[in-house]
């Protein structure tokens, strides 16, 4: 009886509070204008693309929209070959093309959800990490119309994390409230990676031990756990909460 107290202790704890939490932020922050209708412009993250010659790679996440950023955040990435003028975006959405191509403001707002950065990099770095992500992102295995469900994947973030998965030099994780990240493309309930393993229960339930991931709990597409490498304890709906 302890340990099935501890365990309803540290569930409350680690899952149902800070998802109580986020919900409270979530009700307190809502504009409460129709989503579709809110703010798509660029948060200023990206410099003027004429203007900067460098190779650039960048993965962004941003609150989802309507009630199901509670739980979760929409990623997307974005690069530029060296000598481009314009930025190349790839989102995977419920909507439109299967893939959208600069469907949207490379660094823009999530309908009114200012992105924050993953992962970046630039120069020699990000030219040689392009091709790679161009290759992962063509053999993503998700890609057609009728593929996407938002719960508990495959969706935006198991695409993004399909591509960091298949790029060695994304040295990234997405944020712990990236719902549909743990989703197993490949259909293994066992990945053993470079940094440690991942046991992977239909994106429904999970369990990561890595240097890159830290620890990890995944309970019905909610992760909490620590991260060791950049310290900071991962909490679901909230995110990371570190240095």
């Amino acid at each position: 009886m302890k340990l099935l107290r501890r365990l309803l202790l540290a569930f409350l704890l680690f899952f149902v509070v800070p998802i109580a939490v986020s919900a409270g932020i979530w009700q307190a922050t809502d504009p409460g204008t129709p989503w579709r209708s809110r703010d798509r412009g660029s948060a200023g993250l990206l410099p003027d693309p004429a203007a900067h010659p460098d190779a650039l790679v960048r993965i962004f996440a941003a609150r989802t929209v309507r009630w199901r950023g509670i739980f979760s955040v929409h990623s997307w990435i974005v690069v530029k070959r060296e000598g481009e003028r314009a930025y190349t975006r790839w989102d995977k959405t419920g909507w439109g093309d299967p893939i959208r191509v600069n469907g949207f403001v490379a660094d823009g707002r999530w309908f009114g959800d200012a992105p924050r950065e993953v992962f970046a990099a630039d120069g020699a770095e990000a030219a040689a990490l392009i091709p790679q992500i161009e290759a992962a992102v063509a053999a993503y295995p998700f890609s057609r119309r009728g593929d996407y469900r938002a719960w508990p994947g495959p969706n935006s973030n198991t695409f993004v994390a399909f591509v960091i998965d298949r790029v060695p030099g994304i040295d990234a994780v997405l944020p712990p409230n990236a719902i549909g990240r743990d989703y197993p493309t490949d259909g293994r309930w066992l990945a053993v990676s470079d940094s440690g393993l991942r046991l992977r229960l239909g994106g429904y339930a999970g369990l990561a031990l890595g240097w890159r991931e830290g620890l990890e709990v995944n309970l019905l597409g909610s992760v909490a756990g620590i991260d060791l490498r950049d310290p900071a304890i991962k909490l679901p709906g909230l995110g990371r909460l570190g240095m």
